[in-house]
């Protein structure tokens, strides 16, 4: 059985100031995300003590749980690596010219993506879905509720209030307008790379 654990931070807690501030990361990282591996773990245990005992009665809330708090665990884990203090910008090359292809446009894709940020009681993700073989985004509330099956994240945007307010009060807005300040394109690329890399 995995024993799931917490991945480092790809930068210092203070790197991203001042669109996200070290408490802010601290506490998102340290507490919420840690608190996700934790709930991913203790389900994994579960589900294996009632395979043990026959005794099932608890599973249907374990298996629950796998998906919200593994989902969780997933997505902080690119949604970390998503962003830098050398991000900003524009993405280029391959992945430029696909999202240009796929939503007509970079700004056509940005602002259906910041429309996906404002509606998403959890996440706004860009996938790409396997199969339909294209770029899309996704509003997924919680960590696990509006997936779609065959989809590979490469962009999370968490805006979960926790991941905002002490920043920026109830303005989402402008956390996603600094948020776009920090985006490390150059990691999306690659993730992009690689799943479409898994389908040719």
């Amino acid at each position: 059985m995995s024993d799931y654990e917490l991945p480092p931070l790809p930068y210092d807690y203070d790197a991203l100031e001042p669109h996200v501030s070290e408490q802010v990361l601290t506490w998102h990282h340290d507490t919420h995300h840690q608190g996700y591996v934790n709930g991913w773990n203790s389900a994994e245990e579960t589900l294996q003590s009632n395979r043990e005992d026959g005794d099932f009665a608890s599973s249907s809330g374990a298996i629950r749980n796998v998906t919200h708090n593994g989902s969780g665990h997933i997505l902080h884990s690119i949604f970390w690596n998503n962003m830098s203090p050398n991000g900003g910008g524009e993405p280029e090359g391959d992945l430029r010219e696909r999202i240009e292809e796929d939503f007509g446009s970079y700004e056509a894709w940005e602002g259906e993506f910041r429309a996906a940020a404002s509606a998403a009681g959890g996440w706004a993700l860009l996938v790409y879905d396997s199969h339909s073989e294209q770029l899309r985004n996704v509003v997924v509330d919680k960590h696990d509720q509006g997936a779609l099956w065959g989809s590979h994240p490469i962009l999370a945007l968490d805006v979960w209030e926790h991941s905002y307010y002490y920043d920026y009060g109830p303005d989402r807005g402008d956390f996603v307008d600094n948020f776009f300040e920090v985006v490390d394109w150059d990691d999306v690329a690659e993730r992009y790379d690689e799943a479409v890399s898994l389908f040719e």
